[in-house]
């Protein structure tokens, strides 16, 4: 049964213009996540715009102009299928909102692609400091995607023309930078294409035939698939809370880790409200057991819609449930804040499903990101480009985990003047203390 295929999702990083629209398009093309009427009618507008070279980045930019402009796409685009696997396409790249997507993301990736630009100019643009290559794959890395596909893109162009030496002059400097990231370079595979013609996409390319490694549906093919984290305890971040006539109070979210079925006491954290799960659904259809990675809705008895709220966590209160923190310590990277952060600097984070301000009361350690090593203890400020171990204090109850223990809920964005300024992640919790009411 096709059905029963792995599902893997992949993220699509590099810098602007390096082609990742193109090769995902036509990854997508190929492997029939678009039918070919659609595919026809985008190259006759490209054709018209005189943009013919566009006509699969066409298809994921349309998409993303449906998407800006509130209209739902079929989600059945954003996937494709080799032999192997069934892939999910996280978000398409060049979103505004691309780096907070992946962090409080509706999954994680089990792989990184990144697209380089071969051309005379492009690749050097997108590596330098400036270029968003580098951003993305700390990134990737801190965000624990530690399998990573490298697409050569471009190879077609005028001043690299599918040569050879080229591709191993920027194999050799990229695998120097991911290295220095975390990256084990043995570890990364290599694939030289051309987005636009499709060389070494899903064919092998006879403009190359230097290259004797994979195309690039062949690495992915190669990518170990996700275990997913059944046997944790459970945790469902909340998304949204119905009442719904005749059945009662029915929250939603995605299982993250453990399973849920009926029968079992929920405790909802931070408010510590518990209450027995009368039934679960996915899709309109009942099951008697929900794991990891699925949307599930499920049905409580006696609690009023108004006391759980989007950014709760569900777990079992029978089997370590979660609770709300009083602080945190996170490993967080500065990644885009104008100025210096000092104790005291309170910005919004996003984990989760959870939206809370937090406010920074110690900054411990200054570190080098790379090597983990500490640069300074208790350093006066942070600022762009720095790695530190600080301390943060939620301005309301806020139930978030380790993400040694629970990876989706201890990676998060911290937001401030509409963007996405650092990245963390939690090492440790402080708990609330619970204080036994009289039932």
């Amino acid at each position: 049964m096709a059905k029963d295929k792995t599902n893997v999702s992949l993220v699509v990083i590099g810098h602007v213009d390096a082609g990742k629209s193109t090769t995902t398009g036509h990854l997508i093309y190929q492997c029939g996540g678009i039918d070919k009427k659609t595919i026809d009618k985008y190259e006759r507008e490209a054709n018209e715009l005189g943009r013919s070279s566009y006509k699969y980045a066409w298809v994921l930019d349309n998409l993303k102009a449906e998407r800006e402009r509130g209209i739902t796409i079929d989600i059945t685009l954003w996937k494709f299928q080799s032999q192997k696997y069934d892939y999910t396409v996280i978000d398409a790249p060049g979103h505004r909102d691309f780096i907070k997507n992946m962090i409080t993301g509706t999954s994680q990736a089990d792989v990184a692609v990144m697209v380089v630009d071969a051309s005379q100019g492009g690749f050097e643009a997108g590596i330098s400091r400036e270029g968003q290559t580098r951003e993305h794959a700390l990134l990737a890395y801190t965000l624990g995607v530690k399998q990573m596909i490298v697409a050569v893109n471009k190879m077609d162009d005028t001043t690299v023309n599918y040569g050879q030496k080229r591709y191993e002059d920027i194999k050799n400097e990229v695998s120097n930078y991911l290295k220095k990231v975390g990256y084990k370079p043995a570890k990364v595979t290599f694939v030289p294409i051309s987005g636009w013609e499709g060389d070494n996409i899903t064919e092998k390319s006879k403009n190359m035939p230097w290259h004797n490694g994979p195309t690039l549906l062949e690495a992915l093919d190669n990518v170990t698939p996700p275990k997913r984290p059944v046997d944790k305890a459970l945790r469902i971040p909340i998304q949204d809370v119905y009442k719904i006539g005749g059945i009662g109070t029915v929250p939603v979210g995605r299982v993250e880790t453990g399973t849920i079925k009926p029968g079992i006491t929920v405790q909802f954290a931070p408010s510590g409200i518990q209450a027995e799960v009368k039934s679960c659904e996915v899709h309109h259809e009942s099951l008697l057991e929900v794991g990891p990675g699925t949307n599930v809705g499920f049905n409580v008895k006696n609690v009023a819609v108004k006391d759980i709220r989007r950014g709760d966590v569900a777990s079992n209160a029978d089997d370590s449930p979660a609770t709300g923190v009083t602080s945190f310590d996170a490993q967080v990277i500065v990644m885009n804040h104008p100025g210096k952060i000092m104790k005291g600097y309170c910005p919004v984070i996003d984990c989760h499903t959870a939206h809370v301000a937090c406010t920074f009361t110690q900054i411990k350690e200054k570190m080098d990101r790379r090597t983990g090593k500490v640069v300074e203890e208790n350093p006066e400020f942070i600022q762009n480009g720095d790695a530190a171990i600080v301390t943060m204090e939620p301005s309301k109850p806020l139930c978030v985990e380790s993400f040694a223990e629970y990876a989706p809920l201890g990676r998060f964005a911290i937001r401030d003047m509409r963007q996405t300024v650092a990245v963390g992640v939690i090492k440790s919790i402080t708990k609330e203390e619970v204080v036994d009411s009289e039932e």
